[in-house]
């Protein structure tokens, strides 16, 4: 027997009715959302999941929380805590080979890299771990410390410098770990350390020409123009040795080729690892036995050996420069930062584990720190080196302290040797070095993916190239953050429609044809992670020319637009002038008699939206969990009553 009318539509109401019955309730969930952390539990939290491995109760409740609590606190400063209680006898022959042949390259290209930063050789090799001194922190010293002192003039004011940049660098790198403040780092896009590599390794391969040739006064200055020009005076002005040249380009070759060797050889990884000391022990031995430093070959002289110095009476931290110093520590340690946990991820992918980007600064950080204190300039992890430990083998980062001895036992017993080292050497293992920081094919990969992002790389090599290191650097952000605001203030909307078969599935009408609208109701998302000053006015601009156009197209359309739902699944955050935009968008839908329904608000919106008591001014009835329910409601109030549209 079917149901009459009238039961019917009662039927129907009350289905309606338990229907909006259930996303009042899930509405409610919503609208009722916990408080965020405050910023002092955000930033307690922080310092314990950067310094703890596991979550731990900062006030445990017996002695054994509080033991396992100290204990997990160690392993976070402490890793070798962790995997040393699992080390075997038989990963330590891997360890020590990986060690004496990382110690051969570190040997040679610290002492260069130590020359190129304008430091005394023995510094460079102060530096007893894996994380060492790198060409493109060394060259960023050199071009901005020299802008305080010149070396030339007063080397130890220099040097007390360049301590002091470390320490603040260490600071730096510390406070962003701690803060989880890893997010800055990435403000150096790709394509931006693309650009920036790439333009250094063409300007310390510049720079290397004035040990290459033999030089004695060179400029300070680090732009292509500037180096060229005195290496052209340099022609004139000066009595130059050939046997510089020769001795250079010599050993340079041997090192590409064993290089060229190790890549098409697997097994004989180890030939091009030893191959810079190698280099740098015959042309010693060459130049020690011949006298030819008697002959116009330059060589290094001054090397202090023997532990670590104390330098802390060496920092500066009153003066004129402090400013330019915190400002030089600051960049170095950005850099330092980017190239560490940039060569680390690409390693850690490789082995399979995951890379704490936090622990790490935090690491970094505190061992600048030490090393200002101990004669060590500002360290970061190295990617031939870290190559060179990977193909040796190496299990554990016993590598490393193996390297360290190594490092320790030259400094007390071959200072002496390393007195006759041709300057030219020390050239040619720097140049060796850096192919690997010019990669034309990713910069070209760069081209074919975006363009935008290929105007960075650009900026930073044509900044670095013919101005200076820093200004490439600022090239580079300044062009990020272009983007970054372009993108905020041009935050798109799309209009989203139903999936053909799904029930709650709704997805951008452009990119799927197939969605279906639903009649008088018009669904927009808004793509952007922030509703804010920057965009708001565009975004309640483009709301109402949608609805403008919708409605001025009806030979298009069934019906015209009767509710407005505002997806807001995307928006992580909202300011005042966020919320001012949904009132005043709310107005103007009201005055065409077109209520506005807001969809999927996140928690950090709700939040702000009830302390800004937005949800009075909406109304608290037109707040919904999902897409669906604020479509379903829309429709259950046609169907209700046919003839009104609005609450």
């Amino acid at each position: 027997m079917c149901p009459q009318p009238n039961e019917s539509i009662s039927i129907e109401l009350q289905q309606l009715q338990l229907d909006a019955d259930g996303r009042n309730e899930r509405t409610q969930w919503l609208l009722n959302s916990p408080e965020p952390p405050s910023f002092c539990n955000e930033l307690i939290n922080s310092v314990s999941e950067t310094v703890l491995p596991q979550k731990n109760n900062f006030f445990p409740s017996n002695s054994k929380q509080c033991k396992a609590g100290v204990f997990s606190f160690l392993q976070g400063l402490f890793p070798i805590l962790s995997w040393g209680r699992n080390y075997k006898a038989n990963m330590f022959k891997h360890d020590l080979l990986a060690g004496l042949t990382l110690a051969s390259l570190c040997i040679p290209q610290s002492i260069g890299y130590a020359n190129l930063a304008n430091l005394e050789p023995q510094y460079g090799l102060f530096h007893e771990l894996a994380i060492g001194p790198v060409a493109v922190v060394s060259l960023l010293l050199s071009a901005m410390v020299t802008n305080i002192v010149d070396p030339a003039v007063d080397p130890i004011a220099y040097t007390s410098f360049v301590f002091t940049v470390t320490f603040f660098a260490g600071t730096f790198q510390a406070a962003f770990g701690l803060l989880r403040l890893g997010f800055l780092v990435d403000f150096l896009s790709h394509a931006a350390i693309v650009g920036f590599m790439g333009g250094a390794a063409i300007i310390i391969g510049l720079q290397q020409l004035k040990s290459l040739i033999g030089i004695s006064h060179f400029t300070n200055k680090t732009d292509v123009v500037s180096v060229l020009r005195a290496v052209f005076r340099s022609f004139h002005d000066e009595a130059l040795s050939p046997m510089n040249f020769i001795l250079g380009c010599s050993f340079l070759i041997f090192i590409l080729v064993t290089r060229f060797i190790g890549k098409r050889n697997k097994k004989l990884f180890w030939l091009p690892a030893i191959a810079p000391l190698l280099s740098v022990i015959v042309a010693t031995l060459m130049v020690y036995l011949t006298k030819a430093d008697q002959h116009g070959v330059k060589i290094v002289k001054h090397f202090k050996g023997g532990l670590n110095p104390s330098s802390i009476h060496q920092l500066q931290f009153n003066g004129p420069h402090l400013g330019q110093v915190t400002k030089i520590g600051l960049i170095c340690g950005l850099v330092a930062l980017t190239e560490a946990i940039a060569v680390g991820r690409s390693f850690a992918s490789m082995k399979g584990y995951h890379l704490d980007g936090n622990k790490e600064m935090v690491a970094m950080g505190f061992m600048n720190i030490v090393g200002s204190l101990t004669s060590c300039y500002t360290a970061t992890g190295s990617f031939s080196r870290t190559a060179v430990n990977f193909s040796a083998g190496c299990e554990t980062v016993v590598s490393n302290i193996v390297m360290a001895i190594t490092v320790f036992i030259s400094l007390e017993l071959l200072t002496k040797l390393l007195y006759y080292t041709p300057l030219a050497i020390l050239a040619s293992v720097i140049l060796s070095a850096l192919p690997g920081l010019i990669d034309i094919n990713e910069a070209y990969h760069i081209w074919k993916v975006d363009k935008m992002d290929f105007i960075v790389c650009i900026g930073a090599f044509s900044g670095v190239l013919f101005v200076s290191v820093e200004i490439g650097l600022l090239i580079a952000v300044g062009i990020s953050f272009a983007r970054i605001i372009l993108d905020t203030i041009r935050a798109s909307t799309e209009v989203q429609g139903r999936l053909p078969g799904t029930l709650d599935t709704f997805c951008d009408i452009t990119q799927y044809p197939g969605a279906t609208s639903t009649s008088g109701i018009l669904i927009i998302r808004i793509n952007s992670g922030s509703l804010c000053f920057a965009n708001s006015t565009s975004i309640r601009e483009r709301v109402m020319k949608l609805v403008t156009h919708t409605n001025g197209n009806e030979e298009n359309t069934k019906e015209n637009v009767h509710f407005v739902v505002l997806d807001m699944s995307n928006v992580m955050s909202v300011d005042t002038s966020g919320i001012v935009m949904l009132e005043e968008l709310h107005r103007e839908l009201v005055s065409q008699n077109i209520p506005l329904t807001i969809a999927n608000p996140r928690l950090r919106v709700i939040n702000k939206m009830k302390t800004a008591k937005c949800f009075d001014k909406l109304g608290k009835g037109w707040i919904f969990l999902t897409i669906g329910d604020a479509v379903d409601a829309c429709l259950s109030l046609k169907i209700a009553d046919p003839s009104s549209t609005n609450c």
